[in-house]
């Protein structure tokens, strides 16, 4: 969310931003937000005077009446009843067009970052850097469903009937495939100065409308049936919530924490055929980076956690790719993003495997998470993807996947996986 002084000094570039972001429908909500905060600081100025005078004429009547002019103070009170009622009116029109204004507000979206390229949907977002180099065997790669399968590692047919479409079952090395990745990437971000956390599962509905659009919200969240309650589709969400209504100590900054949780997503729509199996589905784990920081600082923030991504995919040998999100592929509250893809053997291209993002003070606004330096001022929030399998076991089995159905286990993870080089298929 931006703030009002901000857009009431700058519509042309707030309308602008939104051209670039191909959201022309919501170039009407910059007119109304003005007018709304026109009429908001107007009926402020004058309840506030209501008040005063209501507060002057008091002490005359109290005057009046130590004097024993009663005729005169009654007069008087009629003033004060007059008062009182305008500034009713005024106090109910104040909620309403406070109300009414942060309903518009919400909906108008951040600033992007001069650096975003501009282009209307994923299919312009633009290739950054390679790292490791891609290699197809010269041997046919199954789908990664049917490669679990050989281990006697999935069933999703189980799944099927216990809880439907988009879940699965994972067993054997596959599971314990599945843990040691985990295991490996809270380690991994341990090291690198990160602290460690396991947060709610469950957040409220003021943490989501601080975190996430409405938009996304409908798409993704999961809401619990007469609770003010939702599941998480991140750990991000209860992470950054964590800090709602919030003053942090400027020399405590930047904070940086690495957190596991299980992720809920309905996943809408239809996505292709590459995307059946354990690509898109409504329940995965996954190992997620906070940062709050100070504006200043958010930038090389951002460099670092994406950059995090990329050095844990090559630890184990997977060749990735960054991509920067364009303008149209940007959620509203953020500022600019990024993407990790991993390289596909079989379909011979990089599919997404996280996404690194900076939104700014926009978080922190709509949760009010200030921090107290010499003045006090709204801090900034990130967030980027360690690592979310299922979706990763894709990228790994796949990459390590040898000709004779073994899949070869890095040395990273050997430890996690009773120190196995390699597991073997039982099919």
């Amino acid at each position: 969310m931006l703030d009002i002084k901000f857009v009431r000094e700058n519509p042309d570039i707030v309308k602008d931003n939104i051209k670039k972001k191909f959201q022309d429908e919501k170039l009407p909500l910059v007119d109304r937000a003005i007018e709304l905060d026109k009429n908001l600081r107007e009926v402020k100025s004058e309840a506030d005077n209501l008040r005063s005078n209501r507060n002057k004429v008091s002490k005359e009547i109290g005057a009046l009446m130590a004097q024993g002019k009663k005729e005169e103070a009654e007069a008087t009170k009629q003033k004060v009843t007059q008062y009182a009622q305008r500034l009713s009116e005024c106090e109910k029109l104040e909620t309403e067009y406070a109300e009414e204004l942060k309903k518009v507000m919400m909906v108008i979206p951040n600033i992007i970052d001069p650096s975003v390229p501009i282009g209307k949907d994923d299919s312009e977002n633009v290739e950054i850097e390679r790292y490791g180099e891609p290699v197809v065997p010269d041997f046919e790669i199954p789908y990664h469903t049917e490669i679990m399968e050989r281990f006697n590692g999935i069933d999703m047919e189980a799944a099927g009937r216990v809880a439907g479409n988009g879940f699965y079952y994972l067993q054997g090395e596959i599971a314990r495939l599945h843990s040691a990745i985990l295991s490996y990437a809270r380690d991994f971000m341990i090291d690198r100065g990160f602290t460690y956390c396991v947060p709610p599962f469950m957040i409220r509905s003021a943490v989501v409308d601080g975190v996430m659009s409405f938009n996304e919200m409908e798409s993704m969240m999961y809401k619990i049936e007469g609770e003010d309650l939702f599941l998480i589709g991140t750990s991000e969400h209860s992470m950054i919530g964590k800090f709602i209504d919030t003053t942090i100590k400027e020399e405590e900054l930047p904070l940086t924490l690495t957190s596991y949780s299980p992720c809920f997503r309905k996943e809408k729509g239809a996505h292709g055929i590459e995307e059946r199996g354990v690509y898109r589905i409504h329940q995965f784990e996954k190992q997620e980076m906070i940062v709050v920081c100070k504006p200043e600082e958010s930038n090389k923030w951002y460099d670092v956690l994406w950059q995090n991504t990329v050095d844990f995919f090559r630890t184990l040998d997977i060749p990735v790719r960054t991509l920067g999100c364009c303008s149209g592929d940007l959620a509203d509250l953020k500022v600019k993003s990024l993407d990790v893809e991993a390289w596909s053997p079989r379909q011979k291209k990089y599919f997404e495997v996280g996404s690194c993002s900076n939104l700014g003070d926009a978080q922190a606004r709509r949760l009010r998470i200030r921090v107290k330096g010499d003045e006090k001022y709204f801090a900034h929030t990130l967030n980027n993807t360690v690592v979310a399998p299922p979706r990763m076991l894709i990228a790994f089995l796949e990459n390590n996947l040898q000709a004779d159905g073994s899949v070869l286990i890095p040395e990273p993870l050997q430890k996690y996986m009773g120190f196995k080089d390699r597991i073997v298929p039982v099919k």
